[in-house]
């Protein structure tokens, strides 16, 4: 049985390899054997592994999966064999989610609605676990606030807005194309306000600020900051003055960037605003297990919302296995958005 794992090569170059790996023969009293449908091609945080000591010479790719319950072990309470389920593999997982078969705990999963397909189910676990995490966890969002998505057409931004609008919430987004602004232009519930990144002409604060009357957004939403004057690529990458200055009284910042640094008068901006800021990483879930019935709470939320029609994602064609090598490497360049591999 073949899997996909990458291999981290010198001056941060990553080697996408398929190779041999076995099943485990003899389950854990609360593990589950899943046979694989469809998997989720994700970026790899390398710097991750490294930080929580799970360095390996091959790191398995895919670990966002939807497949059907084989066997489970004999303590395992949430699961028979022939249930439909979704989850994320943990980072410590030995087995790439693009293999035929996993072994996992049944805390790593939640049962999948009948009505959704093994290509949304995948696609959709982690992107929404990642919006709860945000506006939920993070930001404590309630109705009648203003939040900003940054890259309001990306996978993740698309949910977050998606759920923002469940819950009563005003949504301005960024658009980093016209392709992407015509998209988001177009989604019911509609969005507040797109701003056109991508356009030079349009000042993100200016067009922020006009919108709340000046008061500024409850609650930002990043995909990156541009911390000093960056290359070409970060150019639609806000700074992170601009997201203090529009930042509300009370605000929530949510950061995607790891390596935010705040000077002395950046922190004494948040503190005239009595703002906070709080770091994403949706990993903290499975890496800590503290609370592991809310986490488990939140995925079967997700695929709640999925099957209801609340979460809507737009997915590019389904990747057939052979062609996940050339995928994955696409993704993890940023060359392309989240692959989902379908196994018919």
């Amino acid at each position: 049985m073949k899997g996909l794992y990458c291999k981290p090569g010198d001056q941060g170059d990553v080697k996408f390899v398929l190779q041999e790996t076995n099943v485990p023969t003899s389950l854990g009293s609360h593990q589950v054997k899943v046979q694989v449908k469809s998997c989720a091609l994700s970026p790899v945080d390398f710097k991750l592994y490294e930080d929580l000591k799970l360095e390996k010479e091959h790191v398995p790719v895919g670990r966002e999966i939807a497949g059907v319950v084989l066997q489970v072990g004999p303590k395992v309470t949430f699961f028979q064999p022939d249930d439909e389920v979704v989850g994320i593999l943990p980072l410590e997982a030995e087995q790439s989610g693009l293999c035929s078969v996993v072994v996992t705990d049944e805390y790593n999963l939640v049962q999948k609605p009948e009505k959704v397909s093994w290509f949304e189910a995948a696609a959709v676990i982690k992107d929404g676990l990642r919006a709860y995490t945000a506006l939920h966890t993070l930001a404590r969002m309630a109705a009648g606030q203003t939040v900003l998505v940054l890259d309001g057409a990306g996978p993740f931004g698309l949910l977050a807005i998606q759920l923002a609008h469940y819950h009563g919430v005003k949504v301005l987004a960024t658009a980093l194309s016209p392709e992407d602004q015509k998209f988001l232009e177009e989604l019911r519930p509609s969005v507040a306000r797109v701003i056109r990144v991508w356009d030079s002409k349009e000042d993100l604060v200016d067009s922020c600020l006009e919108e709340t009357g000046g008061l500024g957004v409850d609650i930002i939403i990043d995909s990156g900051v541009r911390l000093y004057e960056e290359p070409e690529a970060q150019r639609h990458y806000p700074h992170k003055h601009d997201l203090l200055t529009l930042l509300s009284v009370g605000g929530h910042w949510v950061t995607t960037e790891q390596h935010l640094q705040l000077d002395p008068p950046d922190s004494h901006i948040l503190f005239l605003k009595a703002a906070s800021l709080s770091f994403l990483n949706d990993e903290v879930w499975t890496t800590s297990r503290a609370k592991q019935g809310r986490y488990l709470h939140i995925l079967k939320d997700v695929m709640d919302k999925l099957c209801t029609g609340t979460f809507r994602p737009q997915l590019e064609d389904p990747v057939p296995l052979y062609e996940a090598t050339v995928s994955m490497e696409m993704v993890q360049r940023k060359q392309a958005r989240k692959r989902i591999a379908v196994k018919l």
